[in-house]
């Protein structure tokens, strides 16, 4: 039988960026905390998908129906900014250089692992175009040969409706995740997009 505090490690082993090391340094705080800590995270956890869904409209994550920023009328509609994941939409938040909405993917086009095309739902991010009057999709996507991959392909997809398409602009270094950069460069790369 394993002992408690190994398979607390090895559960925290398996989050992005979480080694034995810290996965080790995080089960002994927890042990050296009030208890009352790791009930509440322990709660926190495992209520998660109960209380947080995606946004129908975007899919961002949300405790209703629409998420805050598909809920403000004060948020430009023309605009749709499309992002790979979550972290990212929330970064281009932080930066303050955006006033529009957003579509979130999920996923990008990595064909050697199975993620192909009849993945993304394009039918979705098209609909939002044509029924919100969209005047420019800008493909935030990261700077990858995924992400790449992906905005040729969505680009693609939308350009026969006629609207304006553009990308970040660089600065953002080739493979960067937009979660990591600094508010200042995302900010800069969101003002400096260009045409595809």
């Amino acid at each position: 039988m394993e002992h408690p505090l190994s398979d607390l490690v090895s559960l925290l082993m398996r989050l992005p960026g979480v080694g034995e090391r810290t996965a080790t340094r995080f089960a002994c705080f927890l042990m050296n905390e009030d208890p009352s800590y790791a009930k509440a995270l322990g709660e926190a956890i495992s209520t998660l998908h109960d209380r947080v869904r995606l946004c129908k409209r975007c899919a961002n994550f949300s405790q209703r129906e629409l998420c805050g920023i598909c809920a403000d009328p004060h948020r430009d509609s023309g605009l749709l900014c499309i992002v790979a994941r979550v972290p990212d939409l929330w970064s281009i938040e932080r930066s303050g250089s955006f006033s529009g909405r957003y579509h979130v993917l999920h996923a990008l086009l990595a064909p050697l692992e199975g993620m192909n095309t009849h993945r993304l739902d394009t039918d979705a991010i098209l609909e939002r175009i044509r029924s919100e009057g969209v005047r420019e999709v800008i493909i935030a996507t990261p700077l990858s040969v995924e992400g790449e991959a992906t905005a040729i392909y969505l680009a693609q997809q939308i350009r026969p409706l006629g609207i304006r398409i553009s990308r970040i602009a660089s600065g953002i270094p080739h493979g960067g995740e937009l979660e990591y950069i600094d508010q200042i460069t995302l900010g800069r790369a969101i003002a400096g997009r260009r045409d595809m």
